[in-house]
């Protein structure tokens, strides 16, 4: 039998053991049956801002920290190190990500000096149509009755994303990568509280397919308890043929057999082809980045619409004196939770595949329009109602045809992770099955994504096209935004987070923390979140956040607390040296040397 490596038994041992500790010392965030986040924590940890001068790495869980930590220690890069990161999240943290879903990479050159992106996004197979979620009298069938099942199952995109770039910019060999991840794999890791909550929450779903029953639940059809060893052969299994065959070894053959079986004989069954999953590509496209005083704010572009909107937040709140109001001022909340709405107005409008349905980059982030969009903020009043602007429309593109607002729930189950090597190079990746457990379809020893619920369920709203509906292989809208933060045109801050369309949220408010209010980047991930997108004003529950109901509610705006549990991680790179930061409200380590 093939033995895990000692300080990978020691990380899972150490995991469950702080994790346990923590949570006796914070209360816990709500786990309602009915909160729109299933990805709650079971309680917040004591996390330090870590300092190094080589390399750091933060991620999401300890073993995904470690094993690129591992990576870096014996000569690989960045790229190297994500590739054994991501297949490790998708062992340890299989409710969030893994390679039945999809990425985006933001990624930072340090021999060209170039910056990039990499779009590794589902797309919808060859014969997903506009009414793949209408019932028979035209009308959106209910949410989960599209996500449990094949039906919402794109065609995934993380191992091209992993073997592409690999390929182009990886140093060590392939197969090298993947192995201790499939030693652990078939050895097992400690469930962690967070992971067996998780599965609790989830069972009712999780209870309906045979591999993921077994998988996840014991007899009692109860999850199964923490520090229990949960082993993977079937996934050691897949992984050791992509170790073989590389991204060949997932889109084609017995792996892309399965995938095909699992989605078109479910009960609620999907239309994904072997031909769907042999004609996948990632797109490598030119990353979007907003001025920001001293910075460039950089991400990922359409289908995402993370740096567009977090850059329209932060740029339309340039307008205003946030640095002097502080953060103990409402009239910084204020207008904060204005812009935000203004900016969601202009991406329920505008945001979708740019390769199907043209987006104004350019205008959505034009100086005169965000100054346009900024002047609709009254300090002092909150606004009544925010709607999509008229950003201007470059010539080169094709006429704007008259569009609706979009409709789609894109839930918060999503992991985000950084690496920085001793070359310079930088990795901001975010990526995600969508919902917890995502279609709850387990094939392979990976769960399957349900990325299709991130289109809008309608096609047109009263005769005018909704930008983000489905269409044959179209890439849903993601709210990821994966950030490079650039300043004086090098890389200054990696950072991302989980969190559905609060993503665009958490990272807009960490990067007006750390910039404006001088808060170090640990400071900045531990503060309080307030979020605002539709007109209701968020507050993260049980948390100093709430002291804000009253004022703001006094500035004209409808409050409420809600479990806003973020998963941000980054790394600053100031004056030679790296600080890394790990959201408390998860069980993510940053490890650097």
């Amino acid at each position: 039998m093939t033995r895990l490596k000692p300080q990978y038994l020691w990380f899972t041992l150490c995991c469950c053991i702080n994790i346990l500790f923590s949570s006796s010392l914070f209360a816990a965030i709500s786990q309602q049956s009915d909160s729109l986040d299933p990805e709650s924590a079971t309680g917040r940890q004591i996390h330090s801002q870590i300092k190094a001068s080589d390399w750091m790495v933060t991620a999401a869980h300890p073993l995904a920290t470690q094993i690129g930590h591992d990576v870096l220690t014996r000569g690989g890069n960045a790229i190297d190190a994500m590739v054994a990161v991501q297949l490790m999240l998708g062992l340890v943290e299989p409710q969030s990500s893994g390679i039945g879903g999809g990425s985006f990479l933001v990624y930072w050159d340090a021999k060209n000096q170039v910056l990039t992106s990499f779009d590794g996004r589902e797309t919808a197979p060859q014969g997903a149509t506009p009414n793949l979620f209408l019932d028979a009298f035209g009308q959106p069938i209910a949410f989960f009755d599209a996500v449990v099942g094949g039906r919402s199952v794109g065609v995934p995109g993380t191992v091209m994303l992993l073997w592409q770039t690999h390929q182009r910019y990886g140093s060590l060999p392939w197969p090298s990568l993947l192995q201790p991840v499939i030693e652990t794999a078939r050895h097992g890791f400690a469930i962690t509280p967070r992971l067996h909550s998780l599965i609790e929450r989830d069972r009712d779903r999780l209870v309906l397919s045979s591999t993921t029953r077994d998988y996840f639940l014991d007899h009692d059809h109860k999850a199964k308890k923490v520090g229990t060893l949960l082993q993977n052969s079937a996934y050691a299994d897949t992984l050791t043929q992509i170790a073989k065959w590389g991204a060949a070894g997932f889109y084609q053959g017995a792996v892309a057999d399965a995938i095909t079986r699992s989605v078109r004989e479910h009960s609620n069954p999907g239309v994904i082809t072997t031909e769907d999953l042999a004609r996948y590509t990632v797109k490598e496209r030119p990353p979007v980045c907003a001025p920001y005083f001293d910075y460039q704010i950089c991400g990922m572009g359409p289908p995402s619409s993370g740096a567009l909107t977090v850059g329209q937040i932060l740029m339309i709140s340039s307008h205003f004196n946030l640095k002097q109001w502080g953060s103990q001022d409402p009239l910084s909340w204020q207008v904060i939770g204005d812009a935000s709405r203004l900016a969601f107005a202009d991406r329920n409008r505008y945001i979708a595949d740019n390769d199907f349905t043209p987006v104004p980059i350019a205008g959505l982030l034009d100086p005169d329009y965000i100054k346009q969009r900024a002047s609709l903020i009254t300090p002092g009043k909150a606004m009544r109602s925010a709607i999509a602007g008229t950003p201007s429309w470059s010539p080169s593109l094709p006429r704007q045809l008259p569009r609706q607002n979009g409709d789609s729930l894109e839930q918060p189950s999503t992991t985000h992770f950084n690496i920085v090597d001793r070359a310079g190079n930088v990795v901001a990746m975010t990526s995600s099955i969508e919902n917890a457990f995502g279609a709850r379809l387990m094939t392979g020893g990976f769960l399957l994504n349900n990325q299709l619920t991130d289109f809008s369920f309608r096609p047109e709203q009263e005769g005018t096209i909704i930008a983000n509906h489905v269409a044959p292989g179209k890439r849903p809208r993601s709210s990821m935004a994966p950030t490079i933060v650039l300043h004086q045109g090098k890389p200054y801050l990696a950072v991302g987070s989980p969190g559905g369309s609060r993503i665009i949220g958490y990272v807009a408010q960490t990067l007006i923390a750390h910039t404006q209010w001088g808060l170090t980047i640990q400071e900045a991930i531990n503060l309080p979140h307030l979020s605002n997108r539709f007109g209701v004003y968020d507050l993260e529950q049980n948390t100093p956040a709430e002291q804000w109901h009253k004022p703001l509610q006094q500035l004209g705006f409808k409050t409420r607390s809600q479990p806003l549990n973020s998963g941000l991680h980054a790394i600053r790179i100031h004056n030679g040296h790296l600080e890394g930061a790990a959201d408390p409200r998860r069980e993510g380590i940053a490890l650097g040397k």
